[in-house]
Parts: C-alpha cells; structure tokens; sequence
C-alpha cells in the first residue's frame, strides 16, 4: 500500500482477558511497523475513547511488545465499556481515533466487543477500516468448525490441572467438589476441561435443548444426588461434578433471585460470576443426602477467573502471533469490517454482516453439539443414571438401597432422567 506513512493502526482490547491477548497485540504491532505503520495502543477498551479523552493511548513500537506474547493479561489492559449504546459515544469514539490520526483499528475480543468494531465503521462511514480478532475462553464464537478462539486452549489446560488435583483430593480425602466453569451460554470450557481431567461427570446447557429450553434447579440437582447415589452404590463416596455456569442463563431470573441479587453488565447481560451456582446445588443435593441418612462433604469452586491470564501455552502462543499477523495483512489489503480467522494456516476473514444478527447485534453462540461422536465418548465416560440402571433389577437394587428407599421410590423420583424427552442429547 503507497502512503504507508501515513497510516495508523489503534489496537483495542474489550471483554474479559483471555490467554494470547499479548500475542494478538505484539504480532500486529511488529506486522504493522515493518511496513512503516504507526501503531497506538487504546488503553482500557473503549472506556475512554467513549468519554471523548484522549489521552489514554500508548505508541507502541517492536521494542515494547518483544516477547511479551509468553505472557498473560493484556499490556492495553480492557474493560467492557459499550459506547453502541449511545450515538454520542460513538461519535466520540471516532472523534478522538481520527484526530490521533487513525486509519485502521484492531479490535480484540468477543461478540460485544465484535459488534462496537462493526459500528465504528459505520460510525466513520469507511474513513476507518476495521478487523476484529475473537477471543474468549468460552470458545463460543462462530468460527469455522474446530477452529478455536484463542485463550480457550490455555484455559482448558490450567484448568485441567486444577480439576485433576480435585479429583485426587476428592479420593483422598471422601467428598464431593461441584465446580462451575465459566461458559455465559455454551459449555465447550466446563465439558473440555471435564473430558480431559477425567471428571466424574459434566453438566452443561446444551445437553438440555436449545437456548430457549428452560433448565430447572430440581433437575440439575436430581442428575447430580443420582450420580452421587451411584458412585455409592458402587462403593465410592467421592467425585468430582463440572458445572457450566451457561446452565444459569437458562433458569428463570425470579428463580435464581432466591439465591442473591442479579447483576447486569453493560452489555445487559447477567453476570454469571456473581450468582453462587455452586451453593446453589451444594445446599439442595446435601438436604436430600441428609434427608436419607447420608453424610457428605461437598466443596464448591468457581473456575474461570484464575484461567483468564494465564501466560499462554505453545498453542495459543503460535495462534495469535497468526492472528495478529493476518489481521494487519487484511487491512494491509484493503480489507474492513471482518472477524479474523485463520483455518489451515490460511486468512479466512468473515465479514461482518454474516455473523451480527441484525435485531440483537450480537453474533450467534456456536454450542456444543450433543450429537457429535466426541460428545458421546465424554457421556460414555461420566458416571451418571443411565437407562439400563432403571430396566436391570439388579442395578436397580443396589442403587436404591444406596439411596435408602424402595425400587419403585427410586424409580419414580429419578426414571425421568433416562427417558429420551428428559434432556436434548
């Protein structure tokens, strides 16, 4: 491109931190200044570009961002700010990037922060040319299929070791640890880290129907005591549950009032990170077990806020140096309004308008498929009520008497679980 002088690439950071977010940022600013680009980096997402200040931008040339992609967290820091709600802000936005004379903006984060990208470009009419990097440890973003969004893999590792530990302190010690994953609407975190640390079993929204199915407090808490109540019966009193905290976002907000205030974020969403998910199970499942006679400790953790910054491992490190490399290159090329993806090894950029939903603005949640054969391996390995312990006499015995009641009680609270209209896998 000719004038190579005379552009200016703003990086923004929006959303939670993921693992890479580092990585992202030194490979577009490295691409970006090796063909003569300024590069500035907006601190604190859109926080104060919204406010209409500007001062709170950093230039960043190839000294500052050596080797800071083996680090976690984000050297631009980030925040959730949303200037789409207001014209005034958003006017603000592009008042200030284009009198610190940007020409192309970078922005680096999920489906909020996706959608502020695309309005920026509306808002300066073309004057300037956008790309947007996905990130969330969420992994829900709708990428090609098996392409990750960065962080995810990092996430899933450290939070591997975590559970793993779980699983042996659990053995070892005879209780119960219920840990709720992070995952706003999908469970891909809570079932990736279950699968590979060998949890005794996964919760997650998806295996219950679509978005709109309602998920209830009585059956999550029926899945998680017949799960207990096997492990019982099989002689063990010890386990470990993953729960996605997405399951919250499909129960009734007047329901999960009882449990505490709900918070909203500026993105009108509830901040899942604030309901106690896990006490939440933990006080139902032990007035049952109590109620049969049954002493068990059960321990609750949230997993999420201690993956978010993690220094990134080797796949992630290599992922984004990709994606910040390829987003310079579009927008080096011409290219605006677009996601940046890479699949094979190729820039694959998805425009925009393919993945905003006109009427919520919002890009639609890639979720787990339940019917996929790598869903049916992680099912095949939790311990949970299955069919042939209702219709085997034998099963059946072994888990009522764990329970303390008769075939026909056990039969009649827990058969429903087992029946294919019980959930949506």
């Amino acid at each position: 491109m000719s004038g190579s002088e005379n552009q200016v690439l703003a990086i923004v950071v929006g959303g939670g931190p993921a693992p890479g977010i580092n990585g992202v940022i030194s490979a577009a600013t490295i691409e970006a200044r090796n063909h003569g680009w300024g590069v500035v980096g907006c601190l604190d997402g859109f926080q104060w570009l919204a406010q209409g200040d500007d001062q709170h931008f950093r230039p960043l040339e190839i000294s500052d961002v050596s080797r800071i992609d083996q680090r976690g967290g984000s050297i631009l820091r980030t925040a959730r700010a949303n200037p789409t709600k207001d014209p005034q802000q958003m006017a603000n936005v592009v008042r200030v990037l284009e009198g610190k004379g940007v020409t192309h903006l970078i922005t680096i984060g999920g489906d909020d922060t996706a959608y502020t990208s695309s309005r920026v470009e509306e808002f300066a009419e073309g004057r300037l040319k956008t790309a947007h990097v996905p990130k969330t440890i969420d992994n829900d973003l709708p990428l090609p299929e098996s392409v990750p969004t960065f962080g995810y893999e990092t996430a899933r590792s450290v939070g591997v070791e975590i559970v793993q530990n779980l699983n042996e302190d659990a053995r070892t010690t005879g209780r119960w640890y219920f840990v709720v994953a992070m995952g706003r609407t999908a469970g891909h975190l809570a079932l990736g880290i279950g699968k590979a640390a060998a949890a005794t079993l996964t919760l997650i929204p998806e295996e219950f129907g679509s978005e709109s199915a309602e998920i209830s407090v009585t059956q999550v808490a029926d899945i998680l005591e017949s799960s207990i109540l096997k492990r019982l019966a099989s002689g063990k009193n010890y386990g470990v549950a993953i729960l996605a905290e997405g399951l919250a976002s499909q129960m009734r907000e007047d329901d999960l009032s009882k449990f505490g205030k709900l918070e909203h974020d500026e993105h009108g969403h509830i901040r899942l990170g604030e309901i106690e998910l896990g006490g939440v199970f933990k006080d139902a499942v032990s007035k049952r077990l109590k109620a049969r006679g049954r002493k068990m400790t059960i321990v609750t953790k949230n997993l999420g806020y201690e993956l978010r910054c993690a220094d990134p491992i080797p796949f992630d490190a290599a992922y984004t140096r990709d994606l910040g490399y390829a987003a310079v290159k579009f927008l080096r090329e011409g290219g605006s309004g677009a996601l940046i993806s890479v699949v094979g090894g190729a820039l694959t950029p998805i425009p925009f308008k393919q993945i905003l939903d006109p009427e919520t603005h919002r890009t639609s949640v890639r979720r787990v498929n339940v019917h996929s054969e790598s869903y049916e391996v992680s099912r095949r390995y939790m311990i949970r009520l299955d069919a042939s312990d209702i219709a085997v006499p034998e099963k059946l015995g072994r888990l009522a008497s764990a329970a303390g009641t008769s075939t026909e009680e056990f039969r009649k609270q827990f058969g429903y679980l087992v029946e294919p209209a019980a959930t949506g896998g």
